[in-house]
């Protein structure tokens, strides 16, 4: 920015006009990632159009250094965040619409753990022996364009996903022949007679609006969960800790440890390395154990051991505060507690979470559901990137507290998932229904209940 600026101008911009573009650099990436996540409705075949946008995005981004253009790293920005915006959900869409019932958690979790694996190559590819240096940036940030060609590649020969065809299309050899090719030989009788009753269910309307999944009072329960989980996730605090544009490493550095810790500051980024790597195992473990464990459970556990592991983490955060002229051990346990806590995120809320809004909306209703957990999310991500820089300017026993909220929103969390949300493990789409029509709470009405289930 700096460089660009004075090779148009002539003139250093002032710090104030650096930070005001840096900053919407970063916001940018997240009103991209908006726009494009509530457009999933609308693109729901358009992976291959997500990896041309990318493609495009890459290209702009690699000539704005030669061209002295800070203006195109804007539009990068914003095209990239689109695409991962419109990528996340139509990926995560197309998974749950394509697996088996009895594995349909296993194949949905994948979708987290390539994520984590992206995270967890970008940091790799980010440290300055590779090409994290001042004159390799742009080629950095063009990273993403050879996984784009090969998706550009490979998905033509893909078919569209078999519930898509038969239950909006209603072509029942098409869909057929989209689960032989997904899944080998076989007539899939069954599978294929619960997306009819589905379709029977569904009737003649399809593709609802948002405001037509909060008006229906018969997913008010399915609609509190997303919020909540969705609500929980974002204010855990690992939006903060790991998803932030400053990244782990500044904030593991000004947050978490004091110069006289006795970390280099030159190591912090292998301690990066090591959350990354630590999450993509988990995520493979999680999928493992999805389908016998359940998602509940996971889903409780890991938002009670990221609650139990923050307020430890305050305890530890405080203690080196007071000690740390005193004690070289502390700052060390701090880094296992904060091992910890993305664990717990990755086996249990980062591995359900996808799953969850495939399994608990009816077809016509999904891309209205990824649309509305879209935009909390990133919502909740744009909300604290402007936040999150004034935590890091205040005092340090304040930054520390943080963590109190942290352990207080993950301890919701797992409070309403243990007591309110019903297990979706190998149950089809009309039974979880029905599961969340039986939640009993203030002002249920059984009448409801019974006009569902005459409905179905």
């Amino acid at each position: 920015i700096n460089s660009s600026w004075t090779y148009h101008y002539g003139d250093v911009p002032g710090e104030k006009t650096v930070t005001f573009i840096w900053s919407t650099v970063v916001a940018l990436y997240a009103f991209g990632g908006l726009i494009g996540s509530i457009t999933v409705r609308y693109f729901t075949r358009a992976m291959l159009l997500n990896s041309a946008i990318a493609v495009v995005a890459t290209v702009i981004m690699y000539i704005s250094k030669p061209t002295h253009s800070f203006e195109l790293i804007l539009v990068a920005r914003f095209l990239f965040g689109f695409g991962a915006g419109l990528g996340l959900n139509v990926h995560t869409i197309y998974l749950g619409e394509s697996s088996p019932k009895k594995i349909r958690g296993m194949v949905t979790v994948t979708a987290t753990t390539f994520m984590s694996l992206g995270k967890l190559l970008g940091q790799f590819a980010g440290l300055r022996e590779i090409l994290g240096r001042e004159e390799c940036w742009n080629i950095l940030l063009c990273i993403p364009a050879f996984f784009c060609v090969v998706q550009l590649a490979i998905l033509p020969f893909f078919p569209d996903a078999p519930r898509y065809i038969l239950i909006e299309k209603g072509n029942t050899q098409q869909c057929r022949k989209a689960l032989q090719c997904l899944w080998g030989p076989g007539d899939y009788k069954l599978e294929i007679e619960e997306m009819l009753a589905e379709q029977a269910v569904i009737g003649e309307e399809h593709n609802k609006s948002v405001l037509d999944l909060l008006r229906d009072k018969h997913l008010h329960w399915q609609v509190l969960s997303m919020l909540v989980i969705n609500g929980c996730i974002q204010f855990s605090g690992i939006s903060a800790y790991l998803r932030h544009p400053y990244r782990t490493t500044y904030i593991l550095n000004i947050v978490i440890f004091f110069p006289s810790s006795g970390i280099p500051v030159d190591k912090i980024r292998y301690v990066t390395l090591g959350i990354g790597a630590s999450e993509v195992l988990i995520s493979i473990t999680c999928g493992l154990f999805i389908e016998s464990v359940g998602r509940r459970a996971l889903m409780w556990r890991g938002f009670g051991g990221m609650s139990l592991t923050a307020i430890k983490t305050e305890f530890i955060t405080l203690s080196l505060f007071c000690l740390q002229d005193y004690s070289s051990v502390i700052p060390y346990t701090t880094v296992i507690l904060i091992f910890l806590f993305f664990i717990s995120y990755g086996g249990g809320p980062a591995g359900v979470a996808p799953s969850l809004v495939n399994e608990i909306f009816i077809q016509s209703y999904r891309p209205a559901a990824f649309v509305f957990t879209g935009f909390l999310r990133w919502l909740g991500f744009t909300m604290l990137g402007f936040i999150f820089p004034f935590l890091i300017v205040s005092p340090a026993a304040l930054k520390s507290l943080s963590f109190v909220l942290f352990s207080c929103v993950c301890l919701i969390a797992a409070l309403y998932v243990f007591f309110i949300l019903p297990e979706t493990k190998g149950k089809t789409l009309l039974e979880i229904s029905q599961e969340f029509e039986n939640i009993r709470a203030c002002g249920s009405s059984t009448e409801d209940v019974l006009c569902l289930e005459t409905k179905l």
